[in-house]
């Protein structure tokens, strides 16, 4: 008997992805479709409620916690070829399609897959470097709200901060002018994490970045390294006190379907006082071009 909402064929299939969810994006995304309503107590319960109070398939899969590898990596289990580069909207598409009868594996694979694949292959052709920017931007937008919120006046966020954002082996350089230039590093994501959340936390720092245009620039590398470059300022209490650059390099967690983890970190910050004559604080950029950015990772100078 098929679940409110969603017919039986739906019913197995969003079953079948929100298996591939970490428990704790399990529990939480049953908070946010029961309103909180519900408190299982297994995995099979969290998921007999999501499935229940989802109104249908397309409500279900644009939640925040249906990551877009959790989708691609359904397909492709199902036998399904898409595009690695597809964007979240176009693999729920493809998902539709499948759970409606319009497309099969045969169709993948002969002549059914024609015009599907001519749409996605279009779109990576037309702006490849946006799917990257696009990851950027979310990445920056979750990581800078979740480190704000351990500030001890911040929003507190539902996510915990820690390691398990980080490769085991990630490393962080620290540079920071102020008075005088200073570098630090840090090796291990239990370190790493350590002093970011420090420079929150007990130095009562708060990140404002520029996602705009000239605060952010991404790239991804020949080896699927993502480097997110990014800019802004930095505040403490209502004064700006300068402002940061920082580069992330992200690589895909092949275990684990919940997006990226963090490889390394560079951090640079610059003191009001330490700016130079002209520069403007209000909207900080990045000086990189995307090139430079690969030569970074080509030169090892990220120290990956």
């Amino acid at each position: 008997m098929a679940l409110p909402g969603l017919s039986e064929r739906e019913q197995a299939g969003c079953r079948q992805i929100l298996e591939f969810l970490e428990t704790e994006d399990l529990m939480a995304l049953t908070d946010t479709v029961t309103n909180r309503l519900v408190h299982p107590e297994s995995r099979r319960e969290a998921i007999h409620a999501i499935l229940v109070y989802s109104q249908n398939v397309e409500e279900l899969l644009k939640r925040r916690k249906v990551y877009r590898e959790i989708i691609f990596k359904y397909l492709a289990a199902q036998g399904i070829p898409v595009p690695p580069s597809s964007e979240k909207h176009l693999l729920i598409d493809r998902v539709k399609q499948y759970w409606s009868g319009q497309l099969t594996t045969q169709h993948a694979s002969e002549s059914g897959e024609r015009k599907p694949h001519q749409e996605s292959h279009e779109e990576r052709q037309k702006s490849p470097q946006d799917d990257i920017h696009g990851l950027g931007e979310e990445f920056c937008q979750w990581f800078f709200e979740l480190l704000n919120s351990q500030h001890p006046l911040g929003v507190k966020s539902e996510e915990k901060w820690g390691p398990q954002h980080f490769w085991e082996n990630a490393k962080m350089k620290l540079c920071y002018n102020t008075l005088e230039k200073n570098t630090e590093e840090y090796v291990g994501a239990e370190m790493v994490s350590l002093r970011l959340l420090s420079l929150v936390k007990e130095e009562y720092l708060l990140f404002n970045p520029n996602l705009h245009a000239s605060g952010l620039k991404c790239v991804m590398s020949r080896h699927g390294l993502v480097l997110v470059a990014v800019a802004g300022t930095l505040h403490r209490d209502n004064t700006c006190l300068g402002i940061f650059e920082q580069i992330f390099g992200l690589v895909s967690c092949p275990v684990r379907a919940n997006t990226w983890k963090i490889k390394v970190v560079n951090l640079n910050i610059v003191g009001q006082n330490a700016l130079e004559p002209g520069m403007q604080i209000e909207k900080p950029s990045i000086k990189y071009e995307t090139n430079q950015l690969q030569e970074l990772y080509d030169g090892k100078e990220l120290g990956v």
